[in-house]
């Protein structure tokens, strides 16, 4: 790690790293596709290189600037989101693809508003677990019951849009963030009952998610329906074998692989750059997340801890969600592979979650180091 003042490098690196080969994975998977359908092969390219270069400015600007002052910003960014959530239901004004409504179109652009939500709810509760006396922490009227009636109103929105996903990455960051913080396991254990029912029929009584549980119970059994774009995902890794088929040489990516340059684009490393390949991101996210613990371990207050370690946890419970539904070991969510899929809303969202990160280390408690 750092002395006091210094920033954590190895941190920097891997997030270079990652954003490097997403935009490099991004072209090879979407070249074809954009020739096809735009007449520009490097339609998707320029547009992620772009969305990096802005990341990257946002990384460096939060880096350089004191976490604390993000307190001030929390209520508002709250606000803000929920809105933006709101908004994509009003029609007009949300933009609907593959049959969900996840986006907001600005001026041209069209932005996620769940990739906002999920770092202004980390922020939220961070800002506010650090402020609660512990003994308030471990009632549940005081240090569960206010974060679960915010997080329910998220939740309900994220679901009509629909972003089961998304719904339950929050949840479980939110969850993770009060048991750090001291609210009692046995409260979280139990505040989590009553969503069991709402979760089965979210996923039972609504048709394409049952479609989607049995296709992932028996993809092979559904080859050319539900379970088409896993068993294409799970082709692509057995193409790969150990060293891949080499950069640019997928196969499953000549419109046989749904989503090839988003949210299945981790296929495609596995059949271009085989095993090793997918053991590479998957170490270097393991890395990613361990550095961001280890920030979150030696933060100078509890407000950088719980901010250090909600950002860690979203950023790794994308990345891995993401890994295990591409090779059939989760069903299908829609989540992308943070810093790897195309998207600016987020890969930005992602290079800010780093950016609060590389600056909670940068003052980190010395003997703690």
């Amino acid at each position: 790690m750092t002395e006091r003042g210094g920033y954590d490098y190895w941190l920097l690196a891997v997030t270079a790293v990652l954003t490097a080969i997403g935009v490099l994975m991004v072209y090879s998977s979407s070249s074809i596709m954009a020739a096809e359908h735009y007449k520009d092969g490097f339609y998707f390219l320029k547009r992620q290189g772009a969305y990096a270069l802005f990341g990257m400015l946002l990384l460096v600007g939060l880096m350089r600037c004191d976490y604390h002052r993000l307190r001030k910003f929390a209520a508002l960014g709250l606000l803000v989101s929920t809105i933006g959530l709101a908004l994509v239901l009003v029609p007009g004004i949300g933009s609907t693809a593959g049959g969900a409504a996840r986006w907001i179109r600005i001026a041209g652009f069209t932005m996620q508003p769940s990739e906002l939500a999920k770092l202004a709810l980390v922020l939220f509760m961070a800002h506010s677990l650090a402020r609660k006396p512990e003994k308030n922490l471990r009632t549940f009227k005081l240090g569960v019951l206010p974060y679960l009636v915010i997080l329910g109103m998220m939740l309900l929105m994220l679901m009509l849009q629909p972003d089961l996903g998304s719904a339950m990455t929050m949840g479980a960051v939110a969850m993770g963030m009060m048991l750090i913080a001291g609210s009692c396991l046995r409260h979280l254990l139990l505040s989590i009952l009553p969503a069991l029912p709402a979760l089965y029929v979210a996923i039972w009584r609504v048709d394409y998610r049952r479609r989607r549980m049995m296709a992932f119970m028996d993809p092979w059994k559904y080859p050319s329906d539900e379970g088409f774009q896993i068993t294409q995902s799970l082709i692509a890794f057995a193409n790969g074998g150990w060293k891949g088929q080499g950069l640019g040489q997928s196969q499953q990516k000549l419109f046989f692989l749904p989503e090839a340059h988003t949210d299945f684009i981790f296929s495609v490393v596995g059949e271009e750059a085989g095993f090793i390949g997918v053991l590479t991101i998957a170490l270097l996210f393991l890395v990613l997340v361990w550095l961001g613990l280890r920030i979150a371990w030696m933060a100078p207050d509890d407000f950088g801890r719980y901010l250090a370690f909600g950002l860690t946890l979203l950023l790794g419970l994308e990345a891995f969600t993401n890994m295990a539904v591409v090779t059939s070991l989760l069903p299908t969510k829609g989540l992308a592979l943070p810093f790897l899929s195309y998207g600016g809303s987020s890969l930005v969202a992602s290079l800010v979650a780093v950016g609060i990160l590389l600056n909670v280390s940068s003052q980190v408690k010395e003997g703690r180091a």
